[in-house]
């Protein structure tokens, strides 16, 4: 209990107030870029290649980037990313402005943007347990402000920002963005500097990555960790590639309807963000993780056989409801039990895990639709969320989760030079 009154740092002030004003820049250019890639071309593959391009860094230089960030300081590889990025899409603004706008242009401006995400992501999500002392207590506090500002801002002000920003000229929305990055970068330069890791002894970078990917893959707590996301990735995946058709030829919902739609889902995602401390102290971090895998997968099966628009909507709202909890419960989990020096690559290779799985939800949900019908994507969509939820529940298990947090506290206890190996019985 003594942990769950302290306050946050000042310092997190800071840091939330520079991701909340990037998201809005975030949400700004994820409704801008495809729509001026339209202003160009009408070709679907061409501007398929404009929204790959920002997935290509994590699938390419995930782990790597992970291992170069346990290399570096945390928050300076923060500010620079940032900066960076507003440099970037300055000169994108530039290129609108002189007309010089072009598809390969714009799929390199993607690219260059995801690359710089990559290195403030996994930066931030190393920085913020040294910056928390790793109290589990507060990382769950921190990290459901972080993911209800984020879904705020990029899901719900950004997004019709840079629709009407875009009105105002093809070059307002990227140096709205620019903007956003400039003053982050402003803001993160202020944060109090953290000791870096011990230095490890001097290996490549690819065996550094390599520890860090063995790391996840021999303690069964990380590992059940990262299956959730990369399968939940293949499940929602399929979900998103034929929702919109679903929602038209099942519900019989306008573009309008659709919106609205998206935005139950999203609501709900800011309830699940908030509670999810909550639920961590009421259940346990491991068995809430359970709850809400489970609830995920309810939602999705009250989805498929929805019989109108509004229990769609509730449907979509609760399975955000679970993912947003989900989403603050878990990396705070993983936080708080990854020793300092491994916390970069440790993160990287989960979000690697799960974009490497976003393909093959699309593919299956559209295999899936054309093969048998629309809903088919939906129910196995449910299918796969259930069975994750069965095989991970041990392996985040309630007393697997007591056991690592104190394995971690007893390390950080001994210092950074004692830090244990993961246990793989863990």
């Amino acid at each position: 209990m003594t942990s769950d009154i302290r306050k946050l740092p000042t310092g997190f002030g800071r840091l939330w107030t520079a991701q909340t004003v990037s998201s809005l820049g975030d949400g700004v250019t994820h409704a801008a870029l495809p729509l001026i890639a339209l202003t160009l071309t009408r070709d679907p593959m061409a501007l398929a290649v404009v929204t790959a391009a920002g997935t290509l860094p994590w699938l390419l230089f995930g782990v790597l980037g992970g291992a170069l960030v346990d290399r570096w300081d945390r928050r300076h590889t923060m500010w620079i990313a940032d900066t960076a990025r507003a440099v970037l899409l300055a000169i994108a603004a530039a290129a609108a402005v002189l007309d010089g706008l072009s598809i390969p242009l714009l799929a390199a401006v993607a690219f260059l943007l995801g690359l710089g995400g990559l290195f403030f992501d996994t930066a931030a999500t190393a920085y913020l347990p040294d910056l928390l002392r790793r109290d589990p207590a507060l990382l769950e506090r921190a990290n459901s402000r972080l993911r209800g500002a984020q879904t705020a801002m990029s899901g719900f002000a950004g997004p019709p920002a840079g629709s009407a920003l875009l009105a105002l000229g093809r070059a307002v929305p990227l140096l709205t963005d620019a903007a956003s990055f400039l003053v982050s970068a402003l803001l993160v330069r202020t944060l109090p500097a953290m000791p870096r890791p011990a230095p490890e002894a001097r290996e490549s970078l690819l065996r550094q990555a390599r520890a860090g990917a063995t790391y996840v893959f021999r303690d069964r707590v990380l590992l059940g960790l990262a299956l959730r996301p990369a399968v939940g990735n293949i499940a929602f995946l399929a979900v998103e590639t034929v929702l919109a058709l679903f929602a038209r030829e099942r519900l019989g919902i306008d573009t309008y309807g659709f919106g609205l739609l998206l935005t139950a889902e999203a609501t709900g995602g800011l309830l699940g963000a908030g509670i999810a401390s909550h639920l961590g102290r009421r259940l346990g971090t491991g068995a809430a993780l359970t709850f809400t895998a489970t609830v995920e997968g309810l939602a999705i099966l009250g989805l498929a056989s929805a019989p109108n628009p509004y229990v769609a909507g509730l449907a979509l709202a609760v399975c955000g409801a679970g993912m947003g909890a989900t989403m603050v419960l878990a990396p705070s989990l993983r936080q708080a039990i990854v020793p300092a020096h491994l916390m970069g690559r440790v993160a990287s290779t989960s979000r690697m895990l799960a974009m490497c799985a976003a393909p093959v939800g699309a593919f299956l949900g559209g295999w899936l639709a054309t093969t048998y019908d629309i809903r088919t994507p939906l129910y196995a969509a449910a299918f796969l969320l259930l069975a994750m939820t069965a095989v991970t529940a041990s392996m985040t298990g309630n007393r697997r989760v007591e056991a690592a947090l104190k394995a971690a506290a007893e390390d950080t206890a001994k210092g950074p030079a004692q830090e244990a190996v993961p246990d793989s019985g863990r």
